[in-house]
């Protein structure tokens, strides 16, 4: 039974599913929560009349149950190596795997999945599922990526970033909750687009006479949104940084070697329709670390 607030971790068998299962356990410890490991699958169509039904075979059904059996099993074994103490509960669900995560997500305290499980076509950088979970969770969804890239500036930081948006300001609690538990510094990264000729981009802060000026402005609205949150973590070495470019680029290239990026799903420029903003569906594909995006509840 999935107890509330638990960290949800959705498995398939596929490596990336278990690079998954690790991180959820580590940050279970961390924070001396419940892990729930959630394993979920649909039996294949099967195309037959309508008058001719055709169930399914009583050992096809069994061999099914004993795969599920055995991808919880590995799962619990590699949660148990990352975290022995920790409270595990394992479920199989025949169900898709997103919508059975869909569900969890309106109890648990965060969702984690892997970038890209057994169903992904080679040329795809994350999987259709984590795109769903992303976009429609309840709680906050991590995916974990592990892929190996150089060390960026915020190398064994969590990065966050920051808009002035509802979205940011849920993102940035997250944030700050991540490193005080991981015992780690972080920095909140604020992207504005501005040139000389043009200004700021519309609808960010009041426009400011030249560059300085510009980002002396950033860099005060950045702190002022952050200020409860360092005030409420003073454990956790807070580093404002503003920058000049686009969002998505700037932040991917900072979370190189990061512990954790952790974006809003959708910010102040993301269109009325668009669940899932554009910023946070590029950290998502091309992140140097685990992402985690943050729904306004």
């Amino acid at each position: 039974m999935l107890a509330e607030h638990s960290v949800v971790v959705g498995v398939d068998g596929s490596e990336s599913s278990l690079d998954a299962v690790a991180w959820a356990a580590a940050d279970a410890s961390r924070r001396a929560r419940p892990l729930h490991i959630l394993h979920a699958f649909l039996w294949p169509a099967m195309y037959a009349p309508i008058t001719a039904p055709m169930p399914m075979s009583a050992p096809y059904e069994e061999s099914m149950r004993q795969v599920g059996e055995q991808t919880l099993a590995a799962a619990e074994a590699r949660a148990r190596t990352v975290a022995p103490g920790i409270r595990i509960t394992t479920a199989t669900q025949v169900q898709s795997s997103a919508s059975a995560l869909l569900e969890a997500s309106r109890h648990a305290g965060v969702l984690v999945v892997g970038s890209r499980g057994h169903g992904g076509f080679a040329g795809l950088l994350l999987g259709s599922v984590g795109v769903q979970l992303a976009a429609h969770a309840e709680c906050p969804v991590v995916i974990v990526r592990n892929e190996e890239r150089p060390a960026g500036p915020e190398a064994g930081r969590v990065v966050v970033g920051v808009d002035g948006s509802g979205d940011s300001d849920d993102a940035l609690h997250f944030a700050f909750e991540q490193a005080s538990y991981r015992g780690v510094g972080l920095t909140a990264v604020l992207v504005y687009e501005w040139s000389a000729s043009t200004g700021p981009a519309r609808g960010m802060w009041p426009p400011a006479a030249d560059a300085d000026a510009v980002r002396e402005e950033h860099e005060r609205a950045l702190v002022e949104s952050a200020s409860g949150w360092a005030e409420k973590y003073p454990d956790v070495d807070f580093r404002p940084a503003v920058v000049s470019g686009r969002p998505g680029p700037a932040l991917n290239n900072r979370s190189a070697g990061a512990e954790l990026l952790v974006v809003g799903s959708r910010g102040r420029g993301g269109f009325t329709g668009m669940l899932l903003g554009s910023v946070s569906q590029t950290a998502i594909h091309y992140a140097g670390c685990p992402v985690a995006v943050v729904r306004q509840r």
